[in-house]
Order: C-alpha cells, then structure tokens, then sequence
C-alpha cells in the first residue's frame, strides 16, 4: 500500500473511531468561547457543567487500583507460561526495561528544558496553587529521610509507623510493591496460580471493559471539562497547551527517530528504514485507532509477512509487548507529571523525580492497550509521587485530558514501534529473522 494510502487509512480509522471526542473538544472549546465566566464567577450553568466534569473525572479514579493490581499481576504471572523460553523471555523483559527507562529519562528531560507547566501558572487559582504547594511540601518533607521513605515504601509499614496512615503516596506505592512481589510469587508457583490468576484476569477484562466504557461515555465529560476549562481562562487557556504539546512531541520524536535506530544498530544488523517500511501499516494503524491492543493483529502480520520474524518470536514477544510495553506512554506520563507540578510551581527534589520516573514505569505497564488510558494511571502517579488527587490538580488535568486524544494518536505508534523493534532484535540474536525477506519489497504481502 502507497504511503499516501496508509495515511488516510489512517486518518480515517482516527476519526471514524474518536469522533464523538473530537467532537465534544470543539464543542466544549465553541461552548466556552461564547458562555464565558460572568464578571469573574461561574454560572450555575458553569456550575452544573462543572459538576459533569468531577463526575467523570471520579469515574476515572474508580478503576485506576483494580487496573493496576490485575494488570502487574496477570502480566508477572503471564512470563512463567513460558519458561521454556527461558532466553528469550530474559532479553524481551531486559529490552522492554532498556527502551521504557529511556523513554521516561526522555520524558523527564523534555519536561525540565522545556518546561510546558510555566506557561499555565496564569490560569491557575492562587488560592489553589498554594493549597497544592503546601500539600506536596509535607510530602517532600515527609521524603526527606531516605531511610523513612524506604520504610513507609514497603508493604505493611503503615502497621508500624502511625504517620505513614496519613500518606497517600506512600499507601499507593506500598499496594504496587506487594501486588509485584506476589505476582512474581504467582509465576514461580506453576499451574496452581490459575484460580488466583485467572480471578485477577477476569479483573483486568472487566476493567478494561469499564474503562471502554468511560471512554464511550466520554463525551460529555470532555465537553464539560473542556468548557469550563475555556469559560474560565479563555482562548488562551488553550493556546498555551502548544509548549506541552510540542514538547510530548519531541520526545516521542527522539523515542521514534533517535533511540530505537541506536538500539537497532547497537544490538543486531538491522537497518532502521528497513525494519520502519515493513511495519508501516501498522504503525499508521496505530495512530488511526490510538489502541496497541487494536494493532496487535497487523503488527504480527507485518513482522511475520515483511519483516521476517518468525512465528515463534511474534506469537511470544509482540502480544506481552501489546500489553505490558507502553514506553510512549512512560515517557508522556513523567512529562505530564511534571507539568503539573510547574503549572502550580512546585519545585520537585531528585527523590520526587526518581519517585516519578519509576511510577511512570510500573503505571505505563499496567495500562490497558486501549485509547486513553494511559490518562487513568497517570492518577496513579500524581497521587503516589505528589502526594495530590487529580480533584486538586483538576484544572491542569482537564487541559491535558482535552489535549491527549490527538497526542495519544502518536505515542501510540511509539509503543507499537518500540514492540517491533525488540521482537525484531531478539530475533536477529536468536537466528529467527529472515534478513532477505525484510530487505526485498518486491515479495511483501499486503497486510491492510
């Protein structure tokens, strides 16, 4: 298929499947524009419309643990199915690991030269911001004995030291710990995890099938959200999302055009343009449908029909990296994290960064392969490094929220690409790559 094909396919499939969000963010945008705020205060209209928005945004935090938890657990357990592949399956975690801590260290680079968060001070309540700085400075003080952290982090803390009850942050990062250590346990147990597992399987598809859900539903939550967000600062409340948006942009790009080529170059023959040109459809179906989990089916046909990778490594590497490798989604969490913070000009010390980086990890390998939801463990992050509900931070949130349809579109091609470039390379190490498949266009199959 020509390029200029695949691009309106998707395009297409972009708008055929996002377009009531699309939709409800012009909207809310328009709505804005004409109903704006009445001498400084809101409406009861503004109001209501405000109230819609909370709603949806609590509907958000609902799932955020349940996904979490089941997520690393199936995941963790999902890895001792295949211990005969012994090998195999320790490069694939090592360079899933190697690609989505470069993409955080990308994320977090972007974050602090560019600094998107201090054009949206502005827009931010002066009551709230301190509120919110008072907030994060007892967690920063709470931070400030390492040994303390370590020992509010570990499970079961809060049952020795009273002050970690009051410690959200610590509570979250607690949960994530001990939902790792047994889901490790579950993998090394064998068959007898299948009750407990499949349980936690069940969990994760009925989680993802309310976030589907919200995401159907979401319509009038951008709407609201996006209209009181305009309503109150203006126009140029969105118009100042451009230096997050470009820097979200920037760091995929560097992701994209400058990490895996080095990856490629440095770990196996592989030449960039080559291994890009055979996973182009699906690449492009990931921007249309902004889901891994969609595209799961034209990448393995892409890797297994153009670029030569066998059947052994695509049915093992691609489908975990679908779900469990989401290093565009890494890299604009720890950016958007940030943000967030400039927005109300917090000042973060090097733990909170650290703290952001890792959550990052673990919140973008728990996210489900589908649209957006890479928003809903954002929470997860803000909540467990900051110390703040995404209530506290709603302003700045609704903005990111408004934007993240279009910017999703893209880190998604980042994650599928990120799936093909490690199945590609640990193909190449273990002799299951067909290098004179991948470098003649003239005998690939059609796959869209």
């Amino acid at each position: 298929m020509k390029l200029h094909w695949q691009i309106l396919v998707a395009l297409g499939l972009g708008i055929k499947r996002n377009w009531h969000i699309f939709l409800a963010l012009l909207g809310g945008v328009a709505a804005g524009i004409f109903f704006p705020f009445q001498a400084g205060e809101p409406t009861a209209f503004h109001d209501f419309m405000f109230l819609i928005g909370q709603g949806f945004i609590r509907l958000i935090q609902m799932v955020v643990i349940p996904l979490v938890v089941s997520a690393i657990i199936v995941g963790i357990a999902s890895m001792g199915d295949s211990k005969q592949l012994g090998k195999i399956g320790l490069k694939m975690v090592l360079y899933y690991t190697f690609v989505t801590v470069t993409a955080v260290i990308i994320g977090l680079s972007m974050a602090f030269i560019i600094k998107p968060g201090e054009s949206l001070q502005p827009f931010i309540n002066k009551q709230e911001q301190t509120a919110v700085q008072e907030k994060v400075a007892q967690v920063e003080n709470n931070k400030s004995n390492v040994s303390n952290l370590i020992l509010n982090m570990l499970p079961g803390s809060s049952l020795t030291n009273p002050d970690a009850d009051n410690q959200s942050e610590t509570k979250l990062v607690q949960i994530i710990i001990a939902v790792i250590i047994f889901g490790c346990a579950f993998a090394f147990i064998g068959d007898i995890n299948r009750p407990v597992v499949s349980f936690f399987e069940s969990v994760f598809a009925a989680t993802m099938k309310v976030t589907d859900w919200l995401m159907v539903v979401a319509m009038p939550g951008i709407f609201s959200l996006t209209f009181y967000a305009v309503s109150k600062g203006g126009l140029e409340t969105i118009k100042e999302l451009w230096v997050y948006v470009v820097a979200v942009l920037l760091g995929l790009a560097i992701q994209l055009f400058v990490t895996y080529p080095l990856i490629l170059k440095l770990f196996s023959k592989i030449k960039t343009t080559a291994l890009y040109s055979a996973v182009a459809e699906a690449m492009m179906v990931a921007f249309g449908t902004a889901s891994s989990s969609a595209t799961l089916p034209v990448t393995i046909a892409c890797c297994e029909r153009r670029a030569g990778i066998s059947s052994k490594i695509c049915s093992f590497v691609l489908p975990l990296g679908a779900t469990m490798n989401m290093d565009g989604t890494a890299l604009f969490q720890s950016l958007a994290v940030v943000c967030i913070a400039q927005a109300y000009d917090v000042h973060l010390s090097f733990l909170s960064i650290i703290l952001i980086g890792v959550l990052s990890i673990i919140a973008s390998s728990a996210s489900a392969g589908i649209p957006s939801a890479g928003l809903i463990t954002l929470a997860l992050i803000v909540q467990g490094s900051l110390g703040l509900s995404i209530e506290q931070v709603a302003p700045i949130y609704v903005l990111i929220f408004a934007i993240d349809r279009i910017l999703d579109m893209f880190r998604t091609v980042v994650n599928v690409t990120s799936d093909t470039v490690v199945a590609s390379i640990i193909a190449s190490g273990e002799g299951e790559l067909d290098y004179d498949l991948l470098g003649n266009q003239e005998v690939w199959k059609e796959v869209v």
